[in-house]
């Protein structure tokens, strides 16, 4: 049986994400109500509705009045409706952590709440409540929903911001966590009551090294590092960022490197998971013959032909793969075997590399030794 659900504010940063994913979910019909949306319609769309997700409200309005209009005073036209139904569907408030605070947009959640705890006294509604820090995510406004949009928006085409307090600390949860939390009222057990809610994941940071951070991940495509995004934060952060770009400025050049040989550039590299490059090798020409002690590398043909040679730099023994891009294959280096990689074809071969560190020229772990032939080692460049 599906799911009757509506979502106020659902043009909003949060109401877009949360309507988006609810649009895709199996058995779940959606109603909106949207700014500008006359207050009356809510009675004809709560008919029916199983869960009311409340995420309409004000946090930028000309005047403080307008705090309590759109945030305590559409909660009270909310609840006159639902409090005609006779069996009152769940509502789950989207409120702030500011409504811990004295100041007219804190004031305004807590009457907000108010009004829902006094219809569950009346009626037993059951009322969920999420008092919300900050979010970031795609979608977001700058210079309106969060300083991380804005940051964001700056720092993408290309403009210095200003950082007023560097070590004021911010609280802050990301959209898609807020979604997913918001999702499990779908198959929670519905209890009649009032419950307090919370997001689990959460985040710290300061004003400078959010601006840091924002700024390191616009240079990744002149740097071609990547941050760790095994820590939860970065790799979310990321995402928020490049959901900032203009759509015009997507794509961007890469440094090639050229020679008699053909082409290579980097892709990606990072102190966490090595580096990646590409390369076009003209026909009838070897790169490589090379060994490791301790760097290993990945070869994978993705276009042409093909043959990887290595050689044991101990035992002598050689072996031979013959690749071809019409059937991707990976051929692991291990270390202490010295190896190349000729194309075979009649066209250009191109391979996708990857190795597990960083090329340092300074401790290039490269020594040049011939597959086909002995050679005295030597440090050289990849």
């Amino acid at each position: 049986m599906s799911k009757i659900v509506l979502v106020t504010g659902a043009q909003g940063f949060l109401g877009q994400n949360l309507v988006t994913t609810l649009e895709r979910t199996d058995g779940v019909v959606v109603r909106t109500f949207l700014r500008g949306d006359a207050v009356h319609s809510l009675a004809e769309k709560l008919i029916g509705v199983d869960l009311v997700y409340h995420l309409a409200g004000v946090n930028r309005p000309k005047s403080d009045d307008e705090f309590e209009v759109g945030n305590a005073g559409l909660t009270r036209e909310l609840v006159g409706h639902a409090r005609t139904i006779t069996e009152p569907p769940l509502i789950v408030f989207l409120s702030s952590v500011q409504a811990g605070l004295d100041n007219a947009y804190g004031r305004s959640k807590v009457a907000a709440e108010e009004a829902l705890v006094e219809l569950h006294e009346q009626t037993g509604a059951p009322i969920a409540i999420y008092r919300l820090p900050n979010l970031f995510g795609k979608w977001s406004k700058p210079h309106y929903n969060t300083v991380v949009a804005t940051f964001c928006h700056e720092i993408a085409r290309g403009r210095v911001i200003e950082v007023a307090d560097p070590d004021h600390e911010l609280e802050l949860a990301y959209v898609d966590d807020v979604v997913d939390r918001l999702l499990r009222h779908l198959s929670e057990p519905v209890e009649p009551s009032i419950t307090r809610c919370h997001v689990e994941k959460t985040f710290s940071v300061t004003l400078g090294r959010l601006a840091t951070l924002i700024e390191e991940l616009r240079d990744t495509r002149t740097t071609l590092r990547m941050p760790d995004l095994s820590d939860g934060f970065v790799r979310r952060m990321y995402a928020t960022y490049l959901s900032f770009l203009p759509a015009e400025d997507f794509a961007y050049p890469v440094t090639l490197r050229t020679d008699e040989r053909g082409s290579l550039f980097e892709l990606l590299k990072s102190d966490h998971f090595g580096q990646i490059f590409v390369s076009k090798t003209k026909p009838g020409i070897t790169r490589g013959n090379h060994s490791h002690n301790t760097k290993v590398e990945k070869f994978t043909v993705v276009s042409g032909k093909a043959i990887v040679r290595l050689r044991h730099l101990i035992t002598q023994q050689r072996v031979e793969y013959p690749v071809d891009g019409r059937d991707v294959r990976v051929v692991d280096i291990p270390p202490g075997y010295t190896h190349s990689i000729e194309n075979v074809g009649d066209d250009d071969m191109i391979v996708l590399f990857w190795a597990s560190e960083v090329f340092d020229p300074g401790r290039p772990d490269t020594y040049a030794s011939a597959v086909l032939e002995a050679s005295s080692a030597a440090t050289v460049e990849p």
